[in-house]
């Protein structure tokens, strides 16, 4: 009780286990001991290229940079939303098909049984979605229906597998970048207008007041671009911009001041990308610097030395794909060699 640094880690032991959707994956402290057979991998699904939209679900192992692929989605899909509940389970929704039409559809991946299940759909059409978990429940941000776009919200509850809304967002987008955080969820960006342009807003919602609010603006207009929680920060990777069109440029958002600023650039400019934090490091995979070049690459950001490296390939080039961290048996899923 006398020594402030333990109380600490017992206030974090104790949140851990209270509050599984809020865990610091990419603490140091969550990696898993060597003899229980598990590996912290991240989750790579869907996406396209110039040509295909994409099923396959795969893992990759940062340190060994081996690949190894799960069952697949039961259709191809792009522009969907992926998130992890508790490191154990997957959910997937939402995306668009390609004919073009956008998705209503949730499933949800069980890792010990390799299958997808299907739960009940969303109320509303989205592809382009922001996906994000709170708390145990799924929450589906904005997006477009296949007409305009969206400024509804709404929550799955995975213990009555039913979606219900909550209060819209103060402005309608599509390709947001969406986080939680200390019980709130912040939107960043996306596009408003019909060319798909950035915006540099950021909206926060407050799930004890149940009310949305303007936040500090980031540093540049994004739409497109990618997101996540590490070491108490928001990060916010690529996009595009009509001033910037595909940017390298990355930023790093305090919580707790209000307040953005600019990071190391990644090594290439990427639209579309997906990002995981793992071990207090961050990946970024694919991505598309231009409409013919998709990246097939995979860069790391380390924060203590504020630096990028390359750490791996994916399969095959693709953006509108999306991936997140979870933990995984070593003898999980299929061989197969990286394209490094």
């Amino acid at each position: 009780m006398e020594s402030a640094d333990c109380r600490a880690l017992v206030e974090e032991a104790k949140t851990f286990h209270l509050l599984a959707d809020r865990r610091d994956w990419s603490s140091e402290r969550m990696r898993p001991r060597n003899s229980a057979g598990i590996s912290q991998v991240v989750v790579a699904v869907g996406g396209e290229d110039d040509k295909v939209v994409m099923r396959s679900v795969e893992f990759w192992d940062p340190v060994n940079d081996i690949w190894k692929t799960l069952a697949c989605l039961p259709f191809a899909v792009s522009k969907h939303g992926l998130v992890v509940s508790g490191q154990s389970k997957l959910y997937m929704a939402g995306g668009e098909y390609p004919d073009g039409s956008a998705s209503r559809a949730m499933w949800r991946f069980d890792p010990a049984l390799n299958a997808w299940h299907e739960m009940a759909g969303m109320n509303v059409c989205r592809s382009e979605l922001g996906l994000v978990m709170m708390d145990g429940c799924v929450y589906a941000v904005g997006g477009w229906e296949g007409r305009s776009r969206l400024d509804s919200v709404e929550r799955y509850d995975p213990e009555t597998n039913s979606w219900s809304f909550i209060p819209s967002l103060k402005m309608a987008v599509t390709s947001p970048a969406v986080v939680a955080c200390r019980g709130a969820l912040f939107v960043t960006g996306g596009a408003i207008l019909e060319d798909g342009d950035g915006i540099d807003l950021v909206q926060r919602y407050d799930w004890k007041t149940g009310s949305w609010q303007e936040m500090a603006s980031m540093l540049i207009p994004r739409s497109g671009s990618a997101a996540c929680l590490l070491q108490g920060y928001i990060y916010v990777v690529g996009g595009w911009h009509a001033s910037t069109e595909n940017t390298n440029k990355v930023e790093r958002y305090d919580v707790a001041r209000n307040k953005w600023e600019f990071v190391a650039p990644m090594l290439e400019r990427r639209y579309r990308p997906a990002a995981a934090a793992i071990d207090g490091k961050m990946f970024v995979l694919g991505g598309e610097e231009g409409l013919d070049r998709h990246h097939d690459s995979i860069e790391c950001y380390d924060p203590l030395t504020d630096t990028w490296a390359h750490a791996g390939y994916l399969t095959s080039s693709r953006s509108w794909l999306s991936a997140v961290p979870i933990r995984m048996r070593r003898d999980a899923g299929r061989e197969r060699s990286s394209c490094s």
